[in-house]
């Protein structure tokens, strides 16, 4: 079976990391990628455009539902469609329970939770008229498993929810809502953060952090119609770490006792 992809689909957070690789990877396969981030996607977008792709740049910052109304105008104003949606823009704070101040709080939920309801509320009207679509929300491990981080924690497993009951709303319109729960990937999200990421490897059974193109497989698979009959759903992308990753690194420190 072939793939079809949605021809026109906006990511968040595309400038850079894992948004950066998807976009690439929708590109790639001959869908217009709407670049949307409040950092400077341009140059991101000269390079697919270079390489025979097709991109826009939409300055957006998704805590501000404005933003969105007036990037969701100028994506029906040009492309007159929309079949995708990745909301990917996301920002962590690894701070312990009472560490976490609530400015620190607030700025978590809003990027990471109030950032997709924006957006899928914005876009809800435009994919419903342009036939349906997908809809991807990137959300993690964390919000799978008890986590450190209060405000991180917090937000993925609301996003866990949200794209669930966006998913019973929205089905109606051919509109299909998933979420994907990515363990490590080796983007600037982890930048200084060495020790953590060595303690976390160790419980990996795969031994390693993901590539950010790792992640952009399963979110294109997500995207097209070869995952024609999937919403609601969680796809854990994190080599075993949440379902084996306790035992893994318990068997890995205790070997000699198991012969």
């Amino acid at each position: 079976m072939s793939e079809r992809l949605p021809s026109t689909v906006l990511v968040t957070g595309a400038a850079a990391g894992m948004g950066a690789a998807h976009s690439r990877a929708l590109a790639a396969r001959g869908t217009h990628v709407c670049l949307a981030d409040v950092a400077d996607s341009a140059p991101l977008a000269r390079e697919i455009i270079a390489s025979g792709g097709s991109a826009s740049v939409h300055e957006l910052d998704v805590t501000e539902p404005a933003a969105w109304t007036r990037v969701v105008d100028e994506i029906r104003g040009s492309r007159g469609e929309l079949g995708g949606l990745v909301n990917n823009a996301g920002i962590s704070r690894r701070l312990g329970f009472l560490d976490t101040t609530d400015e620190i709080w607030d700025q978590v939920l809003r990027v990471n939770l109030f950032g997709p309801f924006y957006g899928m509320k914005a876009v809800a009207g435009l994919m419903r008229d342009s036939g349906g679509g997908s809809i991807v929300n990137i959300s993690s491990i964390a919000g799978r498993i008890g986590y450190f981080s209060p405000a991180y924690s917090s937000s993925k497993w609301g996003l866990t929810g949200l794209s669930k009951a966006a998913a019973g709303n929205f089905a109606r319109w051919g509109i299909r809502v998933n979420s994907v729960h990515p363990g490590l990937v080796a983007t600037e999200l982890l930048a200084g953060a060495d020790a953590f990421v060595t303690s976390a490897v160790a419980s990996v059974p795969a031994g390693r952090m993901a590539r950010p193109e790792e992640i952009s497989e399963t979110v294109l698979f997500l995207l097209s119609d070869r995952s024609s009959y999937l919403t609601g759903s969680e796809v854990t992308v994190d080599g075993g770490l949440v379902s084996n990753g306790l035992y893994h690194r318990i068997i890995a420190e205790t070997a000699g006792e198991l012969s």
